[in-house]
Order: C-alpha cells, then structure tokens, then sequence
C-alpha cells in the first residue's frame, strides 16, 4: 500500500509532465528547488499542505487531484518513452 507521500508525488509528477514542463522549469518559476522538489515527486520527502495546496493552484487542478491515489497518474521511464516515440 502506497503511503500520502509517494501518492503526491506520482501525481504531482504527473500534472507537471502533463503540463509539459521539465522540473527545473516549475519549481524554478515558483520558486522552489527543483532538488527538493524532485525528491517529493520520487515519495522521498514531505511536502507542506501549504506547498501542496499552492501546487494544485499552479497546475490549475483540485487539491484533491494530488493527495489521491490514480493509478493511471504513474508515470515510469518506459511510459516516456513511448510517448516520445509517438510524437517522433
């Protein structure tokens, strides 16, 4: 079972890809380290409900979008991957 981090992180990462914007772009523009922030996406660090909430409001979703778990939000290497090749 996936624990609150790991789920914001899978979907932070996920909104922020759909958005397509590389991390160093984002957390840069709000003015966040993209180190940290890169850890919170791996489920490695926590992140503030304020910082989650201001998150939510950036990536134009609910909050709701990011603390819960959707399994179609993981996004692995091989899932870049392909999508890469689709838009080659």
């Amino acid at each position: 079972m996936m624990n609150l981090k790991e789920i914001v992180g899978i979907n932070l990462k996920y909104y922020r890809y759909k958005s397509g914007l590389s991390q160093e772009k984002f957390y840069t523009s709000l003015g966040l380290n993209p180190k940290y922030l890169a850890s919170v996406e791996r489920g490695e660090e926590n992140i503030s409900f304020d910082y989650v909430e201001d998150l939510a409001k950036r990536l134009n979703v609910d909050i709701n979008d990011l603390i819960l778990f959707d399994e179609g939000h993981i996004i692995n290497k091989k899932r870049v991957d392909e999508k890469k090749k689709i838009n080659n």
